[in-house]
């Protein structure tokens, strides 16, 4: 098999997701200073108007002022520490934004949904590569960051298999250096994954090296379909499926909390498990 670059594989990657339905721009166009700026500064990580635009198609009984509130909110967590922010997002994804506002002569409150679970394409999705955030001290660029209505859900980071001292722990360890250097990045985060276009892992923002692992399915019945070397190829497809996606995102992703706060995701063969058990008993 002849080896290929990152950026071939960082361009490979991204036409996996156009299969998928998903969007795909260019960093540096969305970029500030780029030629449809999607950011007023290099230091957001959200897209503002894909947000307000999801709130207002997903939510479209609710009022202007409480959109307003939740956006403000969701793309300005400000919850200290890392991991805590993640959890507390994690709950306003799948379990919606707590907002208050006023019908009539009364004070009404509702849960105001951030993600359509029962609609996939109501949501928005979209991939993005060159990237540019700038952190406190350095300014990084990771590869790949998948964003679902305006929050970025994954981060991909690739590696050239040709070079023997960037393999996929060598991405491994650049997102270490992420989440220090450009932790905002990760308030969002669903999951993150790593590959040399060989070989590829997928990992929770807590996880260590021996925590991430392969997902070795696209269809929840055969393993592997795509041969020994295609395993960046076969996460893709088996894990980004909008639909397969929204439901791991909403029922396959948990928060421990000993002293340290750690998130667990689950492997490909528990999440196919569960689901093929669920569909037995709808059945």
């Amino acid at each position: 098999m002849a080896l290929v670059t990152e950026d071939q594989v960082e361009l490979q990657s991204i036409d996996w997701f156009k299969d998928l339905g998903y969007q795909y721009v260019c960093g540096y166009d969305i970029a500030p200073d780029g030629d449809t700026p999607e950011r007023t500064d290099y230091r957001s990580v959200a897209l503002k108007d894909r947000v307000l635009s999801a709130l207002k198609r997903i939510n479209p009984e609710m009022p202007q002022s409480a959109i307003d509130t939740a956006l403000s909110q969701i793309v300005n967590p400000n919850i200290p520490a890392l991991m805590s922010c993640n959890r507390q997002v994690h709950s306003w994804l799948t379990k919606g934004v707590k907002v208050t506002y006023n019908e009539g002569n009364q004070e009404v409150g509702k849960q105001l949904k951030v993600i359509d679970f029962d609609n996939p394409e109501n949501n928005d999705w979209l991939v993005v590569n060159q990237f540019t955030i700038h952190g406190q001290k350095h300014n990084r660029r990771p590869d790949v960051i998948v964003f679902l209505n305006g929050l970025p859900v994954c981060v991909i980071e690739l590696k050239n298999a040709a070079d023997e001292n960037a393999d996929i722990w060598a991405g491994y360890n650049q997102l270490q250096t992420y989440k220090n250097d450009i932790p905002d990045l990760f308030n969002y985060n669903t999951c993150l994954v790593i590959s040399d276009g060989i070989y590829a892992r997928l990992g929770s923002l807590s996880a260590n090296e021996e925590r991430f692992m392969r997902w070795r399915t696209i269809d929840g019945v055969e393993v592997d379909p795509l041969g020994q070397y295609r395993e960046l190829e076969t996460l893709i497809r088996g894990l980004f499926d909008k639909q397969t996606f929204l439901n791991y995102l909403r029922y396959f992703c948990l928060f421990e909390d000993d002293k340290t706060i750690i998130k667990k995701i689950a492997g490909y063969h528990q999440f196919h498990a569960v689901q093929a058990a669920v569909e037995s008993v709808v059945k």
